[in-house]
């Protein structure tokens, strides 16, 4: 695995660590609040901080996982991994706001393009 995949994966993965404490730690926050585009007050209703944290806790291991797969130096499940980031990214795109394709997803787009080269 070259070394400009390595480190775009890195960076997906402490993206995802950023957005799992946004989403678990820092739940209510004026930060999250910013980040999802939503207010305080929504955010500190219980149904959607229980949504949030049970988001956080995938996005949390998605970094787990690319942090296992990069210290393998496991070309395949680095691919695999930017390759699942970029579809949720592409969800989300579709589902609720268009600029998560580039924030979310930005850097796993580059870094599986660089995996090729």
């Amino acid at each position: 695995m070259n070394t400009l995949t390595t480190v775009l994966a890195i960076l997906v993965a402490l993206e995802h660590l950023y957005i799992m404490f946004l989403e678990t730690i820092a739940t209510s926050s004026e930060s999250t609040s910013r980040v999802f585009g939503i207010s305080i007050d929504q955010l500190k209703s219980k149904t959607i901080a229980t949504l949030l944290k049970n988001q956080g806790v995938y996005n949390g291991l998605i970094a787990v996982l690319l942090f296992v797969a990069v210290w393998q130096q496991d070309l395949l499940w680095t691919r695999l991994l930017l390759g699942y980031v970029i579809l949720a990214a592409l969800y989300g795109s579709l589902t609720s706001k268009p600029s998560i394709i580039l924030k979310q997803g930005g850097l796993a787009i580059i870094g599986l393009i660089c995996s090729f080269i």
